[in-house]
């Protein structure tokens, strides 16, 4: 009697395992946008290089030309490398309480922000609950909700921040006001979208149980429409990052990564604003992925299943 020999599967190579996934095809995005950036900063720096050269008189070569380019004090466009050491020097290299911070300067915008997301939020769900419950806020703030939208904010900051500054009102709370502007509407949006939700069976069911206004709201509209809430949320959070940049702009503000922008704007330090925009998208990264464990979590709490 032969005893068959089996042999167990191999087991997935290590690049199997990546491309099965999603990381294989985010290394190939990155990598593409790294090299399509490393030839922009050759294209974008190589004018002023070669006056340089043909001022000073020196005899270059190509590879001479990409070397130089990529090491420009202050190009037109920094190399990623020019970054990401510009990002250690104010990070890892630098005290967090110093003004030199990168670390400091997205606390001060990071506090602003959030002061303006939680008050957006909580006036977004506001008027959200007003006007699915109420007609005529329904007929006439919603209009004046979608044309607030339509003000560039870069044309309204100025103004709020000089009425504010008018009433003794400077700081924190006008930039806050800004990102208030900007993530209330989504919110808006979002929940009353949400509200509206319910199928009406579901609201027929909760007549026929004879339940009252409030308990329809909370039994249903209002699970319902968290997942609207969350999605609103992440939206709100990142504009409300964009608002508070905004409004240190007109300020002259001295601490926040506007202020880090505008400075260096005014100093030609290309390299200063590529890093200072990296730490607004890691913080809006940050705070939308703190929004979406949130959501997982609650959600996940009212028995969905993943």
């Amino acid at each position: 009697m032969s005893l068959a020999l089996t042999t167990a599967p191999a087991a997935p190579s290590l690049l199997h395992r990546l491309a099965a996934g999603k990381t294989l095809p985010v290394l190939i995005v990155l990598a593409a946008l790294l090299a399509l950036w490393y030839a922009f900063t050759v294209y974008l720096n190589a004018p002023w290089q070669v006056d340089a050269y043909e001022r000073a008189g020196t005899t270059w070569t190509t590879a001479d030309l990409v070397r130089d380019t990529m090491a420009q004090e202050r190009p037109v466009m920094p190399a990623p490398h020019q970054v990401a050491a510009e990002i250690w020097k104010t990070t890892a290299g630098t005290r967090i309480t110093s003004k030199r911070s990168l670390f400091h300067h997205a606390w001060v915008t990071l506090s602003s922000t959030l002061l303006g997301f939680l008050i957006g939020t909580v006036l977004g769900v506001l008027l959200a609950v007003g006007i699915v419950h109420n007609r005529a806020m329904d007929k006439s703030v919603m209009p004046w909700v979608i044309a607030s939208q339509t003000i560039p904010i870069l044309a309204i900051a100025p103004m709020i921040i000089v009425v504010l500054n008018a009433i003794g009102l400077s700081g924190l709370l006008p930039k806050a006001l800004i990102s208030t502007y900007l993530s209330f509407f989504p919110v808006v949006v979002g929940m009353v979208k949400g509200f509206r939700s319910p199928e009406v069976n579901q609201l027929d069911l909760m007549r026929t149980y004879n339940a009252s206004g409030p308990q329809t709201f909370w039994k249903l509209r209002w699970p319902s429409a968290l997942p609207y809430l969350f999605t609103s949320m992440k939206v709100a959070v990142a504009i409300s990052l964009v608002g508070a940049i905004v409004g240190e702009l007109p300020t002259g503000a001295v601490a926040g990564l506007g202020a880090r922008l505008l400075a260096g704007s005014y100093y030609g330090q290309t390299v200063q604003i590529w890093s200072a925009l990296f730490m607004a998208a890691a913080l809006a990264a940050l705070l939308v992925g703190v929004i979406g464990i949130g959501q997982r979590l609650v959600m996940a709490r009212m028995g969905e299943k993943p």
